[in-house]
C-alpha cells in the first residue's frame, strides 16, 4: 500500500478488526475512525464492507469537511458524525460506533445507564448518558451531521465533559465512544457493552437497586486516574 496515510489506515483497519474480534459487531455493522491532527484528516471504514474481506488499503481518508482525500470506496454512512465530533472535540484521536446488543438495548429504552458498581466507576464517575431521540427537523435535515449535534447537545444539557465521559448512547440508535486513539475508542466500546449488560442484570435481580454511593465511586475512579492513581505498573 503506497500512501502517505499508510500508518493511519493501518491503525484504523486494526481497530475495526478489533471490533469484530470482540463480538461488538455483526455483518457490516459498526465502524471505527482514527484521526491525524497534524494533517487534519481522519481514516474510516468504507460503507457496507464485511469485516472478513476488509483490507487496510480499503480504508478511506477524509478531511474534517467530509471531502475524500484518498480512497476508492464510499466511506461509512456515519462519516459526518465522526467529522463533526473531530471538529468540535479537539482532544479525541479515535471514534467507534457499534450496534452491540446491550448498549443498543439501553439506547432503545432511552435510559441513561446508572452507575451501580466498581466496574463502571473504574472508567467514569457519571451515569452513561443517553441522548434523546433526534428531533424531526434534524432527521429531515443532514441526518448524520445532526447526530453529532445531538451528541454535543446531550453533553451540554447534562453538563458533562467528553474527556471524562468518553461514551454516549443515542436514543433509539446505539452507542458512540471515543478516546485518545482508535484502539482506546474500541476499548471504551467494549467497556460500555459490559457495563450495559451488568446494569441490566442488576435491575433484573433488584429493580430497586440503588446507585453506587459517591465515596465509593470516587475511590475506584481515582485508583486508576489522576495524580494519585496506583492501579497497574509505573
Amino acid at each position: 500500500m503506497s500512501s502517505s496515510y499508510k500508518a493511519l489506515k493501518q491503525e484504523c483497519y486494526e481497530a475495526n478488526m478489533e471490533l469484530d474480534a470482540l463480538n461488538l459487531v455483526i455483518y457490516t455493522f459498526g465502524n471505527v475512525s482514527a484521526v491525524d491532527r497534524e494533517k487534519k484528516v481522519f481514516a474510516i471504514k468504507p460503507s457496507g464492507v464485511p469485516y472478513e474481506v476488509l483490507k487496510p488499503e480499503d480504508i478511506v481518508i477524509l478531511d474534517f469537511d467530509n471531502n475524500v482525500i484518498e480512497g476508492e470506496m464510499r466511506p461509512s454512512s456515519d462519516t459526518k458524525t465522526h467529522a463533526f465530533l473531530y471538529k468540535n472535540w479537539e482532544n479525541i484521536g479515535g471514534i467507534a460506533h457499534t450496534h452491540a446488543t446491550y448498549s443498543v438495548a439501553w439506547a432503545q429504552s432511552q435510559k441513561d445507564i446508572p452507575i451501580f458498581g466498581t466496574t463502571h466507576a473504574d472508567h467514569l464517575t457519571a451515569d452513561i448518558p443517553c441522548a434523546p431521540p433526534m428531533r424531526d427537523e434534524l432527521i429531515e435535515g443532514n441526518y448524520e451531521h445532526n447526530t453529532g449535534i445531538q451528541i454535543l447537545d446531550c453533553f451540554k444539557d447534562k453538563n458533562l465533559s467528553y474527556e471524562e465521559v468518553p461514551m454516549v448512547l443515542i436514543g433509539n440508535h446505539g452507542p458512540f465512544t471515543w478516546g485518545k486513539d482508535a484502539a482506546k475508542a474500541v476499548y471504551n466500546s467494549k467497556v460500555l457493552e459490559e457495563v450495559a449488560k451488568m446494569a441490566l442484570l442488576t435491575l433484573q435481580i433488584n429493580p430497586e437497586a440503588p446507585r453506587m454511593k459517591d465515596s465509593l465511586i470516587k475511590k475506584h475512579y481515582e485508583r486508576k486516574h489522576g495524580k494519585n492513581a496506583y492501579y497497574g505498573q509505573k
